[in-house]
């Protein structure tokens, strides 16, 4: 008992300093949702990730289980809010040379003018990989983080031109994608009562922006044409993390991600910067087959849409049944620093079958066409 006592204070230090750090003034891109398993459960990850994906959400993770991991993941996540995407695909189906569609036109041009109407975008994926040798564990990913947003540039206009009418206006659109190539180191202590984790990170930013024409929003190759090419630079950043298990049926995470703020050149001139990020999470396990799970981002995280801010609740379940052979999941997540968000619910499920498992989840939010999937196939030792 005496032996657990200096890390009992030492991850108290910890949690404390990291709160402490990145509270209130610091800002970051969005926590993305990596893998299937988290996004099942809400989007929570911090506390239960312990195997090569550990090396995304909470280095700390790699040590606390003596496995061998290797993993392809990918997750995509789609925020609609206020109904953008409904709406430019209305405006794109009705007939402009008819005079009568006027009203219907000036109606959805209302709607897009609303404050916070926009669209976000989130996607990962990469190759994961986990080992361990002793009370020591290494991990290490290539992967890509990218995030993007879409916004009123100019406000939409309905212009009438005799017995017919035009739409203008514009999007602004805004991407990130940090390329990078991952390291992590674990070490646990006390028979993995307490474990802390660092990686280190070399990013490539592929950062975009461009401009969309209303009438060309709908279609998904001029989206993709009016990000324009990308404009390339490199940084290294770093993540820490630290878990602590008191007892067998509580586990505690908290990671520091990006803790160097690395910025990337963007070719209108401006730089996009992933600034810190930290985030929380607690793990209960009721029984040994039951988790329930619960992550918070610390951080309130800016995003690439100006003026809308990130600070994601995630709650979740996971249920396993005989043995590891399936995990069914539930959960939900929602984004408290928007007023207007709602809860996400979501689910998943993991089938295995010796060491090959395969991992489904996501969510749906049905008011502000919140979509999140995800997918992964492992191998597991």
């Amino acid at each position: 008992m005496r032996k657990t006592v200096p890390f009992y204070r030492t991850v108290l230090v910890v949690l404390s300093t990291l709160c402490w750090c990145f509270s209130t003034t610091l800002h970051a891109m969005e926590f993305a949702i990596v893998g299937p398993r988290a996004a099942g459960m809400g989007g929570a990850g911090v506390a239960v990730t312990t195997d090569s994906l550990a090396t995304y959400w909470n280095p700390a993770g790699l040590a606390m289980s003596q496995t061998v991991d290797l993993r392809v993941q990918g997750s995509a996540q789609i925020i609609d809010r206020l109904g953008v995407i409904t709406t430019v695909k209305d405006i794109h189906d009705l007939d402009k040379n008819n005079a009568a569609n006027i009203p219907q036109a000036q109606a959805l041009a209302n709607r897009l003018n609303q404050p916070g109407a926009s669209v976000s975008g989130i996607g990962t994926g990469g190759l994961y990989f986990k080992g361990y040798w002793g009370n020591s564990a290494f991990g290490f990913n290539v992967s890509d983080v990218a995030t993007s947003g879409g916004f009123l540039k100019t406000p939409i206009s309905v212009t009438p031109s005799g017995g017919s009418f035009q739409v203008n206006g514009q999007f602004a659109v805004r991407g990130l994608e940090a390329r990078q190539a991952a390291f992590s180191y674990a070490y646990a202590f006390a028979d993995r009562t307490f474990a802390i984790g660092a990686t280190v990170k070399a990013i490539q930013g592929a950062a975009y922006t461009g401009l969309l024409d209303v009438n060309k929003a709908n279609e998904s190759d001029n989206i993709k044409d009016s990000f324009g090419r990308a404009k390339l630079s490199t940084a290294v950043s770093v993540d820490v993390g630290a878990v602590f298990r008191p007892t067998s049926w509580l586990r505690m995470g908290v990671v520091g991600k990006d803790l160097t703020a690395p910025t990337f050149d963007a070719p209108d001139g401006s730089r996009f910067q992933l600034g810190p990020q930290a985030r929380a999470g607690i793990a209960v396990n009721p029984d040994s087959s039951l988790t329930l799970t619960f992550d918070g981002d610390i951080t309130s995280n800016r995003t690439l849409v100006p003026g809308l801010k990130s600070r994601v609740l995630s709650a979740g379940a996971e249920q396993t049944i005989l043995g590891d052979f399936l995990a069914l999941r539930i959960g939900a997540l929602k984004n408290v620093e928007d007023a207007k968000s709602t809860f996400t619910p979501t689910a998943g499920f993991g089938i295995r079958f010796f060491a090959l498992r395969i991992d489904i989840g996501g969510g749906y939010d049905f008011r502000e066409r919140q979509a999140l999937a995800s997918g992964s196939i492992s191998m597991t030792f």
